[in-house]
Order: C-alpha cells, then sequence, then structure tokens
C-alpha cells in the first residue's frame, strides 16, 4: 500500500519524538511491504521565524494532498510569556484544524501494568483502565469571539456551539461506544452553562438511534473526580473543546506519564495525529523526550488505513518496551533510555532483529543491542 504523509515536526521536542515515529513507520513499511512517502511541513514557532507566518498556505496545501498527517508539538516560552503577542504559534494549529475540518479529537487512555507505581493512585484502580476520550476540536470557547478592552482591564471569550457542531461528534463517540462496552458518558456543566444544556439535549436526541449503548450525563467538575477515583468506569467520554482538553491532559497521569498519550483528529476530509503533551522546551535537543505517545499516535495512524496487524505489532512493541522496563527520563529519572534508543528498540522489535535473552547492560544508552 503506498500513503502520503505530511509530516509537521514542531516545536520544542516535536522534531526529536516525530523522528523516532518515522523511524518506526519505516520498519513497518519494509515488514509488510508498504510505502510511506513523507513531505515535510512547516507549522507554530519554527514558521513565525521562517515565514512570519504559524501556518503557512504551502503547509495547507500538502496537508490537504496527503492521505494523513502527522504532526509533533506547538509552544514556546517566548510566545507562552507574551499575553500581547499579537502573532502566536497555536494559531497555526488552530487555523489548520479549522481548515481540515477535524472536528473530532479521539484521545484513548491506557494502563500498563509496570509503571502503575507512577500514577498518583492505587494500582487496584488501575486495572482494567482503558477508555476513550472524545474532544470536539473546532467549536466552543477556543473559536469564539475575543475581547479585550482598551486598558486591559476587561476581557471576554464567547463559547457558541451548533446542533450540527454536536450532532457529528456525537453520533462518532455513539459508533465508536458501539464497537467497545458499549457505555457513553457527556461531560457538561448543564447546571450552569447554557451550551452544556444544548449539548445534553442533542445527546438525549441522538440516543434512541443507538439502544445498545448506555448514556450517562456527569458535570464536569465531578468527572474530573471520578477519574481520580474510580476511572475504569469509564469506557467513551463525550465533551466539548475545553472540557475535553482539561479531562484528556487529567487522564494522561494514570498511564504515568503525560509523555505516552496518542491522538487522533479525524473530520471530513484528512485526519492528523499527534502526542497529547506539549512542546517541553527545556527538554529540546537533549535526547530525553518520550516519543511513545507520539509513536503511539502512529498506531493510531495505522488503524485510520486499516493497517490493523500493523498496527497490532507496534503496539506490542511498545509493551515489550515498557515492561522490561527500557523508558525515558520522565518514567525512570536514574535508569533511563534516551529518546533515539527507544525508537530503535521498536523498530527493531517490529523488524525481528530482537530475540532471545535480554542483557541490559548490552543496550547501551545510543545503542539497542539486545542479545
Amino acid at each position: 500500500m503506498n500513503k502520503n504523509i505530511a509530516i509537521i515536526l514542531g516545536d520544542g521536542i516535536g522534531p526529536e519524538v516525530t523522528q523516532q515515529s518515522i523511524k518506526v513507520l519505516d520498519a513497518i513499511a519494509e515488514k509488510f511491504e508498504h510505502q510511506f512517502n513523507y513531505t515535510y511541513s512547516l507549522m507554530g514557532v519554527v514558521a513565525i521565524d521562517k515565514t512570519g507566518n504559524p501556518l503557512p498556505d504551502e503547509t495547507i496545501a500538502t496537508c490537504l494532498n496527503s492521505d494523513a498527517i502527522l504532526f509533533g508539538t506547538i509552544g514556546d516560552p517566548k510566545y507562552d510569556n507574551d499575553p500581547t503577542s499579537k502573532v502566536r504559534p497555536e494559531q497555526g494549529l488552530l487555523r489548520l484544524r479549522k481548515t481540515l475540518q477535524l472536528f473530532a479529537n479521539i484521545r484513548p487512555v491506557t494502563t500498563y501494568r509496570s509503571l502503575h507505581h507512577l500514577a498518583p493512585v492505587k494500582s487496584t484502580l488501575l486495572e482494567d483502565v482503558d477508555m476513550l476520550i472524545f474532544r470536539e476540536l473546532t467549536g466552543g470557547i477556543y473559536f469564539g469571539d475575543k475581547h479585550m478592552n482598551e486598558d486591559n482591564t476587561l476581557a471576554s471569550d464567547e463559547c457558541t456551539y451548533s446542533k450540527e457542531e454536536i450532532e457529528r461528534i456525537s453520533k462518532l463517540a455513539f459508533q465508536y461506544a458501539q464497537k467497545r462496552r458499549k457505555k457513553l458518558t457527556l461531560v457538561d456543566k448543564a447546571n450552569v452553562l447554557e451550551t452544556s444544556r444544548l449539548w445534553r439535549k442533542v445527546v438525549q436526541d441522538i440516543a434512541p438511534s443507538y439502544p445498545d449503548v448506555q448514556v450517562d450525563f456527569m458535570y464536569i467538575d465531578n468527572a474530573v473526580m471520578q477519574l481520580i477515583i474510580n476511572p475504569k468506569q469509564f469506557d467513551v467520554l463525550l465533551a466539548d473543546n475545553m472540557f475535553g482538553d482539561i479531562l484528556s491532559d487529567e487522564a494522561s497521569v494514570l498511564s504515568g506519564s503525560i509523555g505516552l498519550l496518542p491522538s487522533a483528529s479525524i473530520g471530513n476530509g484528512s485526519a492528523m495525529f499527534e502526542p497529547v503533551h506539549g512542546s517541553y522546551p527545556q527538554a529540546a535537543g537533549k535526547d530525553i523526550a518520550n516519543p511513545l505517545g507520539s509513536i503511539l499516535s502512529v498506531a493510531l495512524m495505522l488503524d485510520y488505513f486499516s493497517m490493523k496487524e500493523e498496527a497490532q505489532v507496534l503496539r506490542d512493541a511498545v509493551d515489550w518496551t515498557l515492561t522490561h522496563l527500557f523508558v525515558t527520563k520522565d518514567i525512570d529519572p536514574i535508569n533511563f533510555y534516551f529518546t533515539s534508543t527507544i525508537g530503535d528498540l521498536i523498530s527493531d522489535y517490529i523488524s525481528g532483529r530482537i530475540s532471545g535473552d535480554i542483557n541490559k547492560k548490552n543496550v547501551e544508552l545510543r545503542k539497542s543491542t539486545i542479545i
């Protein structure tokens, strides 16, 4: 199979983790006789520095003509710490999502037994945690009209949703729930917010079309608490843009590191795959960032391409590294392996070059020799 993939390395640790994903994709291509063609494009701080625009038109054109997009990260403290900046890297990402109509962000959350000790909850609560968080991605408060008065003493951000925007992601969430444990939880603040009341009404109207799916409703303040005290109760979580952002970042602590979580953004045309974590500029260029969020995003991309076997082989490789504690500094600050080493290990596992007993002394910090 031949696929064209747009590569946006982005900012901070984006280039480092994305390069490991490309390494893994190449291993998949070799093993299963596929061809992945990469076109590199700019977005974010690097695009601003080179063009003055966080999302150049050339990048949009490349993405529109690709089968999928693999994206790194975006952001830099020089913009985070300057609220007066008129041009910001995040504007590029928001515009790309809107242009490509990527209305649904899907974030799977699973836990790994070997990492249970890193989560801030009891291990018994982490058994069988397996959820999908559906975050609406192109509407709501992030895209609403924004206002700041002239003397910077009054500000507002408008949150607006239409019935159609809610319907399309809700139907998708129901369809995924049907293939899983058949439970959907809408997270909102319907006791206070008018937009949440519309979300609840639309979901209630849709629910009879999916009679095999149990539907629950939960306020955001209760949901964030329940994620910690009883996470295994959730199957598919559905939320608006802001609530979904909050929920998915909070859920990352269950896995042991935000560096482990992947995501897929899908819509009416193409699809984009990216790790949940931020740009982590403090680690940029040090080869210490966790590449697994990006690599697992590639597994979601392979699912999107209907390459189910390939996706499972990749996930098996990730499970192997975690089970044997070949992990990066965010997971083990003492006995850690470099970003590039993890990429090598996973690629070697996929290619069948890893076999037999493991001698960790032979896994050098920048080499993946296994005997």
